[in-house]
């Protein structure tokens, strides 16, 4: 480090790695450690946590209920955006991360801190959009990442030393390296390191397997308005509320699973299998409601944007000024984006079936098989000779 660090603000969830970081940070460093542990919708109970970290050495530490602000200002923008990380991730780890650096520079700030600490390793992607974005939002903070500096070298190491310093460790210890928030569950380690084993059952929690799921179709309407979901059911929720409840209605169908080999940002391919079974009706419903609602030229351009937009989110560029003007153009392209979405979830599949909008911009007295009025189908023809001369032009010169 620099300079010598007097308080750190460490990103503190109390499992083996952060509570092991904590109680080292403090010996290593000799410095106060001030934790923030955020609820992002993981369905975990939180309660004794700050509890905990007092017990392992904090001076202070902070339980943010993060539920909604996690909802609306970053996954519904990247909804909008229709953001998709090669074609399949729907980045439910990476949007996660510059809304919890946002909220332990704030604390920072508050308790007077000139460190922040986190536990992602130096062989992943969280290392960077942590870093990234606390760099963004306050570059004279210093960032301390032991898995960069310490001599550990596995997770029997860690519980050892958890051992010797008596650190209290959770009752149960998880197969896998995992992640969750509202947005998914994500599964790494364990058989899913050889990419041609399949996962095993469990990988299994938000979605049942779809041989599992119930025999009958259900049907569900998702109400929509500038390109946000606003309801389900007819029944107005907040952001953080419909996704919820959505992930059950869809985990319960098996809709939202996803077993991949990714790319990572730092340079090697990573095998995952993650759970997303109320993003995932959201995408498939919101691309669909665009399909009446957008003008052709319109979605094509905020379509060509998809893949850098997806990468600025998986790579932790957040808080970049191309992100921001991507979502300045996306937003635009969504103030029409107004209406209903019926889809019909059935054994692993969500199939959107009906839609409708004050917006829309079908027509169907054009686009009827009926008699209409409104259509000259003759001028058809010149339409097609004209744009027939570029390509004659072409394949005279290329022959």
């Amino acid at each position: 480090m620099s300079k010598p660090v007097k308080k750190v603000v460490l990103a503190y969830s109390g499992g083996l790695d952060t509570s092991v970081i904590l109680k080292w940070i403090a010996e290593n460093y000799k410095c106060e450690v001030v934790t923030m542990t955020a609820d992002l919708g993981q369905d975990e109970d939180l309660s004794g946590v700050d509890e905990k970290a007092r017990r392992t050495g904090a001076v202070k530490a902070y339980v943010e209920d993060l539920r909604e602000e996690f909802a609306r200002d970053y996954v519904l923008p990247m909804m909008r955006a229709g953001a998709i990380y090669e074609d399949r991730y729907l980045l439910g780890t990476s949007i996660a991360r510059p809304c919890i650096a946002k909220r332990m520079v704030e604390i920072a700030y508050q308790e007077g801190a000139d460190a922040v600490a986190h536990g992602a390793t130096g062989k992943g992607n969280d290392q960077v959009r942590f870093e990234l974005s606390v760099a963004s939002l306050a570059p004279e903070l210093q960032t301390i990442a032991p898995w960069r500096e310490w001599n550990f070298k596995s997770r029997t190491d860690l519980n050892n030393y958890a051992a010797k310093n008596g650190i209290p460790l959770p009752d149960k210890a998880n197969r896998y390296s995992m992640d969750r928030n509202m947005v998914h569950l994500s599964y790494e380690s364990s058989e899913l390191e050889d990419p041609w084993e399949e996962g095993q059952s469990g990988t299994y929690t938000l979605c049942v397997p779809p041989e599992k799921a119930p025999d009958e179709a259900e049907y569900i309407t998702i109400d929509y308005e500038k390109g946000d979901p606003v309801a389900l059911n007819g029944e107005k929720l907040s952001p953080a509320g419909l996704i919820t409840k959505l992930n059950t209605i869809a985990g319960k169908h098996g809709v939202g699973r996803m077993d991949m080999v990714e790319n990572r940002f730092v340079g090697m391919k990573a095998r995952g299998i993650y759970e997303s079974p109320a993003a995932t009706v959201l995408h498939i419903a919101h691309r669909d409601l665009e399909g009446i609602c957008l003008d052709r030229e319109v979605m094509h351009i905020r379509d060509s944007l998809i893949p850098r937009y997806a990468s600025c989110i998986y790579n932790g560029f957040w808080f970049s000024p191309e992100r921001d003007v991507m979502q300045a153009l996306i937003d635009k392209s969504q103030e029409n984006v107004t209406g209903t979405v019926r889809l019909r979830l059935f054994k692993g599949s969500a199939l959107a079936v009906g839609r409708k909008s004050p917006c829309s911009l079908f027509r169907v007295d054009l686009a009827t098989f009926e008699e209409d009025n409104v259509y000259d189908q003759a001028l058809a023809r010149g339409f097609i000779q004209l744009n027939s001369w570029r390509i004659q032009g072409y394949n005279r010169v290329k022959k």
